[in-house]
C-alpha cells in the first residue's frame, strides 16, 4: 500500500507507481501540516464521470483528485472546516460546499473562482443533494431545508419546522421531480418539487422498537429505498407500491448505521443490489438485499470510517478515515473472489493423439442453442462425443459449410469471395429467415417515427428509400427502442444497401447485429453507450497510453473518437471493399472484434492523430475516409484480441454470439423503458396533434370552398342591390333638389337672425364697458385716499417714534446721573470710613506708645518686687486695651459691612431699574423697526452680554470683603467681585429674555417681544416698504450712542474698583502689622 503526503504541495501526483491489484487500498492519501500535525480531511464527492473526486480538509482547504489522470491540486482555500460537498452535475466543473458559518458556495474547479454564495440557513448544513437535470439543489440543515436554482442560485422553497421534530435528510430521487424529507419522528414524505404538492407518506412501522433514521439510500432506478439508524436493521421499502417490503438484520457487531450507499452496476439498469453499510464500528459492510448474504468488507477498528462516496461508474471506493487520512479502493479488486467463475463443468477427454476441451455450445439437430447463463461466464452442459465428431460438430454450420474451413479461408485471403458472401453471413449469423414473423411486422405499416425519414436522410433511389423505411419500421415494431434510436438508420443503410432484393435477410441481419454485436449500447439512452466507450477507453490505455493522453490533454472524449465509428459501423471512415473485408472477419469472430476493431483503428492512425491538436480535427478525422491499410488494422485487431488482459478484455463482460430463434424473433428489451415509453408517448402526442393539424386544415379548406361559394352569392346579390340603388339615386336627387330650396331659404332667415343677434351683443358690450370704467374710477379714487391715509399714519408713527427715543435718551441720561450721584456717595462714605478707621488706628497706635513709655520709666525703679508685680499688671492692662480694641474693630467692621450690604442692595435696584429702561427702549426701537426684529434682537443679546461683563466691574470695589463672615460674593483675580444677583430677579431677567425671542402674531397685528413693555396692548402693525432706510439709520445711531454709554460706565467702574482695591490694602497693611 502506497502513502502519499500531499503536504503544503498545491498539485502533484497521487501516486508514484501504479498500484497493484490489491484487496486493501490502492493508495493512502494524508496531508501533514508544520510541527508533524496532520490535517484531517472530513468529507469527500465523485463528480458525473466517476474518475475525479473533491475532498475537504478542516482548515477549509478542497483538494481535486484525478485517478484517470494520476494528479490532484488545490482548487480553493475557503478558510473554515466544510460540512457536505457535491457537484452541480449540469456544469461539471463547479461544486457547491457547505461551510461552518452556515453557507453555502458555489467554485468552479478549472478557474478557482467563486461562482456564488448562498446564505439563509440558522444552523450547520448536513448534506447537499442536486436534482439529475443539474437545475435544483436542496441544502438541509436541522431545522430548515432550502431549495435553490442553480441557474441563478436563488432561493426557491424554504421548508421550516417545528422545534421538536427535526429534519433529518431531504433530497431527490433519481431521474424524478420527486422530493423525500425525512424527519426525526421517522416519518418520510414524498413532495413534487415543482408544486410541493405533498404526493404520499410512508408508514411509519408500528412494530418493533424505533429506529430513529439517520441514513438513507436510493437505488438508481428510484423504486427501492433503505433507510436505517440506530439499530442493527434495515429497512426496505418499496417507492412503487409505497410499503414496507424487507427487514434486514445486519451482524450483532453493528449497533448503529451512520452511512448507506448503493454500488452502481454496468448492467442492472439501475435496479442496485449491492448495498453499504458502515456502521459505528468503523466498517464498511457491502450485502446483497436480495439474497441478504454479506459479500465482502473493509475497515476495522484500528483503522475505522468515518465517510465513503463510490464513483457513479461503480470502479472506484473513496473512504475518509478516523485518522484523517483518504483511501483510494478499486472495486474489482476488492471483488476479485465474488467475480471468479465457478468450477468448471467441462470435462476433458484425453487421448493419444488430441487433448481437447469439450466445446461450451451443444448441438442439436443443426441448430445452436445456449446454456442458461451462470454468475460467471456462460458455460454449456456436457456433451461426450467421440472426438473426431465433436470438432466436426463445433465447427458444423447451416447449408453444409464448415467454421473452420471458412476461418482458414479467411486468414488466406483475408475476405471471402464476394460471389458466395451473402451465403456466408447467412450461415455465420444462423439466419432463422421467419417469414411468417417478418411478415407479421411488415404488415404494421410505416412506423411513425420514420413518417419523415425522406426529410432527414433523402436517397435518389427510392427503392433504397422505401427499403430502409421498410427495415426500420419493421425493427421498430419488434422493439420500441428501435423506433427512438437516432443513429439506426446509419447503421442499418449499408445492410439495405447490401440486402436490397432480400428485405427478410436484411431485416434480420441488422437484428441479429443489434442484438449481439450492439449489446449495452442502449442502457444508457438516450446517451451514447458509456459502458461500451469505457471499454475500448480501457483496452486503447493499456496498449497505447501516449496516444491515449494525447487525446485527453486535447480534450478529446471516447465519444468523439469511439463513437462515430460505432454509431456507423465504419461506413463513413472505409469504402465498400473495405467494409465488407471488415466484417468478413467481424462475423466470424466474437462480439466483443467490433470494439477492439475500434481500437486498431485508433492504434493504425497513431500518427496522424498524435499531429492533431484542434477538435474539429478530430472530428473531421474520425468522420472522413482516411489513408489506412484495413489488412494492417485487421491483424492489429487480432493482436489486441489475444494479447489484452482478461480484466479489460471486452468478451470478459459481451456475452457469446447468440442467434435469432426460429418461429418467433426473440423478445429485445435491453433498454431503459422509461425513457422509450416516455419519448414513444410524447411522438404519439406529436402524431396525434399533426392528425389535429390535418383535420383542421381540411376543415380549412371547406370553409375555404364555403366562402367562395358564398362570395358567389354575395356578388350576385351586390349586383341586385346596384340596380336598386340607381333607382333610389334619382329619386333622391328630385328630394335633394327641392332640399335645396328650402335649405337656401332657412339660409337667408338665419343670416336675419344672427345681424339681430350681433346688434344686441354689441350694445350689451357697450354697456359693460361703461359700467367697467365707472367702477375702475371709484375703484382709483378709494386707492388714493388709502394711500393718503397710510402716509399720513406713517408721519404720525415717525413723529411718535421720534419724541419716545428722546424721552428715552432723557431718562437714560437722568438715570446716569443718578448712578453718578450714587457711586461719589459710596466713593465718600467709603472713604470717609477709610479715613475713620485710620485714625482710630492712629490713636491706637500712640496710645500704646505712651504706655509703653511709661512702662519703661517704672522699669528703672530699684525694688525688684515692684517691678514684678508693675510688669505682670502692665501685662493684663495691655491684654485688656487689646482685647478692648479688638472688641471696638470687629464691631467698626460690622458697621462697615452693614452699610456696604445696604448700598449694594441700593445699587442691585437701580442696576435692575436701569435693565428696565434698557428693555422698554429695545421694546421702542423694536416697535419702530418692524420685520427687522430678528437685527434688534441680535443687538439686544450683545447688549446683555456686554452689560453682563461690566456689571461685575461697577460694583466690585463696594463689595470687597476683609473677612471671611462675607455674604459668600466670589471673588476674581483682579481684585472684583461677581454680584450673584437673587433668584427672582433672575427668573425675571429669563423670562423677559424668553419673550423677546418669541415673537407673535395675530392675523395682522404685531405684539411686543417683551411682555414687560407698557406698549404691549396699543401696538399696531404699519407697512415697512415705506421709510425703512430711515428706521435704518435711527437704530444704528441709538445703538452706537448705546455702546458709547457703556464704555463711559465701563470705564468708571474700573477706576472705581482700582481705587477701592488700593484703600483696602493700605487699611490692611497696618492692621498686619
Amino acid at each position: 500500500m502506497q502513502v502519499t503526503d500531499i503536504g503544503n504541495k498545491e498539485d502533484g501526483k497521487i501516486w508514484h507507481r501504479k498500484p497493484t491489484s490489491t484487496k486493501g487500498p490502492m493508495v493512502t492519501v494524508v496531508r501533514t501540516a508544520q510541527q508533524g500535525k496532520t490535517v484531517r480531511f472530513l468529507h469527500v464527492a465523485f463528480d458525473t464521470t466517476g474518475e475525479s473526486f473533491i475532498a475537504g480538509d478542516h482548515h477549509g482547504n478542497i483538494y481535486v483528485f484525478d485517478i484517470g489522470r494520476n494528479r490532484f491540486r488545490l482548487v480553493q482555500k475557503t478558510g473554515q472546516a466544510c460540512t457536505a460537498l457535491a457537484f452541480t452535475l449540469r456544469r461539471t466543473s463547479e461544486f457547491l460546499v457547505a461551510l461552518a458559518d452556515y453557507t453555502v458556495k458555489c467554485f468552479d474547479k478549472d478557474t478557482k473562482q467563486l461562482v456564488s454564495w448562498m446564505r439563509g440557513h440558522d444552523g450547520a448544513v448536513s448534506s447537499i443533494s442536486v436534482h439529475s437535470s443539474g437545475r435544483y439543489a436542496i441544502t438541509t440543515s436541522l431545522d430548515t431545508a432550502q431549495l435553490w436554482d442553480l441557474d441563478t442560485f436563488q432561493r426557491k422553497r424554504k421548508l421550516n419546522v417545528q422545534q421538536s421534530v427535526g429534519i433529518q435528510r431531504v433530497f431527490f430521487l433519481p431521474h424524478s421531480n420527486t422530493i423525500l424529507s425525512c424527519f426525526s419522528d421517522d416519518s418520510i414524505f414524498a413532495w413534487e418539487s415543482d408544486t410541493l404538492f405533498c404526493k404520499y407518506q410512508l408508514p411509519v412501522p408500528d412494530c418493533g422498537p424505533r429506529i430513529s433514521y439517520k441514513a438513507f439510500a436510493v437505488t438508481r432506478d428510484g423504486k427501492n429505498l433503505v433507510s436505517a439508524g440506530r439499530s442493527n436493521l434495515l429497512h426496505l421499502w418499496c417507492l412503487e407500491i409505497k410499503q414496507l417490503i424487507k427487514v434486514i438484520q445486519m451482524p450483532s457487531q453493528v449497533r448503529t448505521i451512520r452511512q448507506l450507499l448503493f454500488v452502481p452496476d454496468t448492467f442492472d439498469n439501475g435496479a442496485n443490489q449491492t448495498l453499504g453499510v458502515l456502521s459505528q464500528d468503523g466498517v464498511m459492510r457491502f450485502i446483497n438485499i436480495h439474497t441478504c448474504k454479506l459479500l465482502f468488507q473493509f475497515g476495522s477498528l484500528d483503522s475505522g470510517l468515518t465517510a465513503v462516496d463510490v464513483c457513479p461508474n461503480g470502479r472506484n471506493i473513496v473512504a475518509v478515515m478516523d485518522n484523517g487520512g483518504i483511501n483510494i479502493y478499486s472495486f474489482q479488486s476488492l471483488t476479485e473472489e465474488l467475480n471468479q467463475p465457478p468450477n468448471s463443468q467441462v470435462v476433458v477427454i484425453k487421448d493419444k493423439e488430441i487433448n481437447q476441451v469439450v466445446p461450451k455450445v451443444k448441438v442439436k439437430s443443426g441448430a445452436v442453442h445456449k446454456a442458461a447463463p451462470s454468475s460467471g461466464r456462460r458455460t454449456q452442459a456436457k456433451t461426450l462425443r467421440p472426438s473426431g465428431a465433436c470438432d466436426d460438430k463445433e465447427n458444423e454450420l447451416p447449408a453444409g459449410l464448415n467454421r473452420k474451413r471458412l476461418v482458414a479461408l479467411l486468414k488466406a485471403f483475408g475476405e471471402y469471395p464476394a460471389k458466395y458472401r451473402m451465403f456466408v453471413w447467412r450461415s455465420l449469423l444462423f439466419l432463422p429467415e421467419n417469414y411468417a414473423a417478418y411478415g407479421s411486422l411488415t404488415d404494421k405499416g410505416l412506423h411513425t417515427a420514420y413518417l419523415s425519414l425522406h426529410e432527414k436522410y433523402p436517397i435518389k433511389s427510392q427503392k433504397l428509400q422505401r427499403g430502409l423505411e421498410r427495415v426500420l419500421s419493421a425493427l421498430a415494431h419488434w422493439a420500441a427502442i428501435f423506433g427512438e434510436v437516432e443513429y439506426l438508420p446509419l447503421v442499418a443503410f449499408p445492410f439495405v444497401k447490401l440486402f436490397q432484393n432480400n428485405p427478410l435477410l436484411c431485416f434480420e441481419v441488422v437484428a441479429t447485429v443489434m442484438v449481439n454485436w450492439c449489446q449495452h449500447w442502449f442502457e444508457y439512452f438516450p446517451n451514447p453507450p458509456l459502458n461500451i466507450l469505457s471499454m475500448v477507453e480501457n483496452v486503447l490505455a493499456h496498449h497505447d497510453k501516449e496516444l491515449l493522453q494525447h487525446l485527453v490533454d486535447c480534450g478529446i472524449t471516447s465519444q468523439m473518437y469511439v463513437w462515430p465509428l460505432l454509431e456507423t459501423l465504419f461506413s463513413e471512415v472505409l469504402t465498400r471493399d473495405e467494409w465488407l473485408r471488415l466484417f468478413d472477419n467481424i462475423f466470424t469472430n466474437h462480439p466483443s472484434f467490433l470494439l477492439m476493431t475500434c481500437v486498431a483503428y485508433i492504434t493504425c492512425s497513431r500518427e496522424p492523430l498524435l499531429l492533431c491538436s484542434q477538435k474539429q480535427d478530430f472530428e473531421y478525422f474520425f468522420h472522413h475516409r482516411n489513408n489506412l491499410d484495413l489488412g494492417a488494422m485487421i491483424k492489429e485487431t487480432y493482436r489486441l484480441m489475444s494479447n489484452t488482459p482478461a480484466d479489460i478484455h471486452p468478451k470478459t463482460l459481451l456475452s457469446d454470439f447468440t442467434p435469432l430463434t426460429k418461429g418467433q424473433y426473440p423478445i429485445f428489451n435491453q433498454y431503459p423503458e422509461f425513457i422509450v415509453e416516455y419519448q414513444s408517448s410524447e411522438r404519439e402526442k406529436i402524431r396525434l396533434q399533426e392528425m389535429e393539424y390535418l383535420r383542421e386544415r381540411q376543415e380549412l379548406s371547406t370553409m375555404h370552398a364555403e366562402f367562395i361559394r358564398r362570395q358567389a352569392e354575395q356578388e350576385t346579390y351586390y349586383a341586385q342591390q346596384e340596380l336598386l340603388q340607381k333607382a333610389e339615386e334619382e329619386r333622391r336627387n328630385i328630394l335633394a333638389q327641392e332640399e335645396e330650396k328650402l335649405t337656401r331659404q332657412r339660409e337667408k332667415l338665419v343670416a336675419m337672425k344672427r345681424e339681430l343677434k350681433v346688434k344686441e351683443l354689441q350694445l350689451l358690450d357697450a354697456s359693460r364697458r361703461r359700467f367697467l370704467k365707472h367702477q375702475q374710477e371709484v375703484k382709483a379714487s378709494q386707492i388714493e385716499k388709502l394711500d393718503q391715509e397710510i402716509s399720513r399714519k406713517m408721519d404720525l408713527r415717525d413723529q411718535e417714534t421720534a419724541v419716545a427715543i428722546q424721552d428715552l435718551e432723557v431718562k437714560q441720561m437722568e438715570l446716569e446721573a443718578q448712578r453718578n450721584r450714587l457711586e461719589e456717595d459710596l466713593l465718600k462714605d467709603q472713604e470717609e470710613t477709610e479715613r475713620r478707621v485710620a485714625d482710630e488706628v492712629e490713636m491706637r497706635l500712640r496710645k500704646a506708645e505712651r504706655e509703653n513709655e511709661s512702662l519703661g520709666q517704672q522699669l528703672h525703679k530699684p525694688n525688684k518686687n515692684i517691678q514684678d508685680h508693675e510688669s505682670s499688671l502692665t501685662e493684663a492692662l495691655q491684654q485688656h486695651l487689646d482685647l478692648g480694641w479688638e472688641r471696638e474693630m470687629v464691631v467698626h467692621l460690622e458697621r462697615v459691612e452693614a452699610e456696604q450690604d445696604r448700598n449694594r442692595e441700593r445699587l442691585t435696584e437701580v442696576y435692575w431699574q436701569t435693565e428696565a429702561e434698557e428693555s422698554r427702549l429695545t421694546d421702542t426701537v423694536r416697535e419702530a423697526a418692524g420685520k427687522t426684529w430678528e437685527e434688534v434682537m441680535n443687538a439686544r443679546v450683545q447688549f446683555s452680554q456686554q452689560h453682563k461683563r461690566i456689571s461685575p466691574g461697577k460694583t466690585g470695589g463696594l463689595q470687597q470683603r476683609s473677612s471671611p463672615s462675607s455674604n459668600g460674593l466670589p471673588h476674581t483675580s483682579d481684585g472684583t467681585t461677581e454680584v450673584n444677583l437673587p433668584s427672582t430677579s433672575s427668573a425675571c431677567m429669563t423670562q423677559q429674555h424668553r419673550t423677546a425671542v418669541m415673537p407673535r402674531q395675530q392675523g395682522t397685528t404685531m405684539v411686543c417681544l417683551n411682555s414687560s413693555s407698557p406698549t404691549e396692548s396699543t401696538s399696531t402693525n404699519f407697512s415697512l416698504d415705506r421709510g425703512r432706510a430711515q428706521l435704518e439709520d435711527g437704530e444704528r445711531e441709538l445703538l452706537k450712542e448705546i455702546r458709547e454709554l457703556r464704555q463711559k460706565l465701563a470705564a468708571r467702574a474700573k477706576e472705581g474698583s482700582s481705587m477701592s482695591s488700593h484703600s483696602v490694602h493700605a487699611l490692611s497693611s497696618p492692621v498686619s502689622q
